[in-house]
């Protein structure tokens, strides 16, 4: 297994080398030297302090993505410290701590007549990610703004998590969610515990929280006691809710387990004028389907989240900083970069919540 330190001097020009975790194919990962980026003019380089697994990166290694293109260095939520920067950066500067959100905000493609293409990248889709011990913040991801400084009182394993709380924050906000309304989270992953852990200071009023597992629900528990907890493998979730709101459903369901199932129920149980978040995506499921006539009747709002803005990353690392979600929390265990495949397969046991990769662990 490789297991090389590396030392790095940004006043030398000779190339350096880093290690780096590759997607090269379908369900395979490899970690590999590779040289460290150099930064031009408007760039900058992150030395990356930690990565946390999503479940999108376990999507992509097991069913692959079209905008990923193997062998590839991905991971998306991530956090560092910005140890170059090229001559026109202004809006960092050497020694800053950094969180970076997956989403690079698009721009219309100047070659389209009439600007009619929309242009929009990731970090570890279209832009190298940060499983790696460095990684380059392009012009893109410096100009339209998915890197947000975070303070030294935040670590750098917790403000990671910034970018999938990010990611609630805006399902939340698609949703319209307010003040006072009911909510149920179907599916107690990181983001729905998050969603959960929201749900308070939004001042949410009934709070139902669903998972299949009673061992992942017994992790949900202390994130928001109050909530009435339902093991789908022993109560019927329709049931308990339409039961305990006396007929009326509930302002807003957010389907954060990927499954037909959930996405069927949401739509069964969300209120008169509700909103239905098709947050989870589907893989390896059948197609949905529904019957339209209840969202007809209901006049209820039916959409889907996945992503965030910029603004929405600063929200959540200061949602972080000030305890308002409790980072530390989720992170079940942390892994070296050569253990990437470790922490892959602690996520995908569902043993715990997040797996954050660190590289400078064993060095």
């Amino acid at each position: 297994m490789i297991d090389k330190p590396l030392i790095f001097r940004s006043s030398s020009g000779m190339a350096q080398s880093m290690l780096a975790c590759f997607l090269v194919d379908i369900d395979k990962i490899e970690v590999r030297e590779a040289p460290v980026p150099a930064p031009g003019p408007g760039e900058a380089l992150v030395k990356v302090k930690a990565c946390s697994v999503c479940g999108s990166d376990i999507k992509i290694y097991r069913y692959g993505n079209k905008r990923v293109k193997p062998p590839f260095i991905v991971g998306h939520e991530v956090s560092g410290q910005i140890v170059a920067c090229g001559r026109d950066v202004v809006a960092f500067s050497e020694g800053d701590r950094v969180q970076i959100g997956a989403d690079v905000p698009g721009y219309w493609n100047e070659n389209v007549a009439g600007k009619t293409t929309f242009i929009d990248y990731a970090t570890g889709h279209e832009f190298p990610g940060g499983f790696a011990e460095f990684m380059l913040l392009n012009e893109e991801m410096i100009k339209f703004g998915p890197v947000t400084r975070i303070p030294d009182s935040l670590p750098y394993d917790e403000a990671a998590l910034a970018e999938p709380l990010a990611c609630a924050i805006n399902g939340l906000e698609l949703a319209r969610y307010s003040y006072g309304k009911s909510l149920c989270v179907i599916g107690l992953g990181p983001i729905g515990i998050m969603i959960l852990e929201l749900s308070r200071a939004y001042g949410a009023t009934t709070v139902f929280a669903a998972q299949r597992s009673k061992t992942r629900l017994d992790l949900a528990r202390p994130f928001r006691p109050d909530a009435r907890f339902i093991a789908t493998e022993e109560e019927s979730l329709c049931d308990v809710v339409m039961e305990e709101t006396n007929g009326l459903g509930v302002d807003l369901v957010i389907t954060s387990a990927g499954s037909v199932k959930a996405h069927e129920d949401a739509i069964r149980i969300v209120g008169n004028r509700g909103y239905v978040n098709l947050f989870g995506g589907l893989r390896g499921e059948p197609k949905l389907t529904i019957d339209s006539n209840i969202i007809h009747y209901k006049e209820c709002f039916v959409m889907g989240s996945h992503g965030s803005l910029p603004r929405h990353n600063k929200l959540a690392v200061d949602a972080l900083a000030n305890g308002i979600v409790h980072g530390g929390r989720y992170i079940s265990k942390r892994f070296p970069l050569t253990h990437i495949q470790e922490a892959y397969d602690f996520h995908e046991s569902r043993a715990g919540l997040k797996a954050v990769v660190m590289p400078e662990l064993g060095h």
